[in-house]
């Protein structure tokens, strides 16, 4: 219930702890910004890898004003652009898929959709089975239905319900289902259910996306146009597109990414290297 701004410098202070002391986020947050953007200098790329550990401060603090806290209390400091895409999807009657990412605001930026748009999401279960609970609980006060990631036949009836559903794919899930897609030019194990999911709804595919604002306490959400051509047939083309959708996202605030999940574990050779693992001396 802190007053947000001070929330956002709590938060600093704790991501600024986390990139001294969690060596191995560090890690792996260093390598993923390392593989995509190689442009930046070794600098560039210290200063992102510590904006990023706060930004995601910020959004650990900010998951408690997502699960405890009306959303309604935090529409003063929200904006939103792209309504209108939503709402001319839905007068087509085959539902929406909100292609989201895994944002720093994630959470939060998922209560304050709620604001304007009624919406389902799909989500995967914490490993602790508590903190399982309080995620899901606080969510269903959200939302209107709570998927499990698994749970495909839920999502198709959502979907012919005419609803509107949150959906990410944004992480490494594994070599089942999956095709090797770019990812800011590296090959990323990117599953392709989600085209099999429109061509079978016919539902529209609409990005989503939620930022912080730069220079004052305040939220962005952006909706998008729907993916043109995007039921191809083709895998390959149909994962490089989400991913390509989701990177030019991620490139207006590179810091409020989630880089600290292994996004490139998986690699199209079991013999290729490990690009996360550190050498023992």
């Amino acid at each position: 219930m802190l007053p947000m701004k001070l929330q956002w410098r709590l938060g600093t202070l704790l991501g600024e702890l986390a990139f001294r002391t969690l060596k191995d986020r560090r890690h792996i947050t260093e390598t993923n910004i390392h593989l995509c953007f190689p442009e930046l200098n070794n600098g560039e790329r210290l200063a992102l890898v510590r904006k990023s550990f706060h930004s995601n401060g910020i959004g650990a603090m900010e998951i408690g004003a997502a699960w405890f806290r009306q959303p309604d209390t935090l529409k003063h400091l929200t904006s939103v652009s792209g309504r209108e895409h939503i709402d001319t999807a839905l007068t087509k009657g085959q539902g929406v898929l909100l292609l989201g990412g895994h944002y720093s605001t994630l959470d939060l930026g998922g209560s304050l959709v709620t604001l304007f748009i009624e919406a389902d999401v799909m989500q995967r279960d914490h490993n602790n089975p508590l903190m399982n609970a309080v995620m899901t609980r606080a969510r269903e006060r959200r939302y209107g239905v709570v998927l499990g990631n698994k749970n495909l036949r839920g999502l198709l009836k959502r979907l012919r319900a005419n609803r509107i559903v949150w959906y990410a794919t944004d992480q490494d899930y594994g070599r089942k289902g999956t095709v090797f897609a770019p990812f800011f030019n590296v090959p990323a194990a990117s599953i392709t259910a989600t085209a099999g999911i429109a061509a079978h709804s016919g539902c529209a595919v609409i990005p989503f996306s939620h930022f912080r604002r730069q220079n004052t306490v305040g939220y962005n959400l952006h909706f998008h146009p729907p993916l043109e051509n995007f039921t191809s047939g083709n895998d390959l083309a149909d994962a490089t597109l989400i991913n390509r959708t989701i990177e030019q996202e991620i490139r207006r605030h590179p810091d409020q990414y989630l880089w600290m999940h292994r996004r490139f574990k998986t690699r199209p050779s079991r013999n290729d290297p490990d690009f996360y693992r550190t050498t023992q001396t």
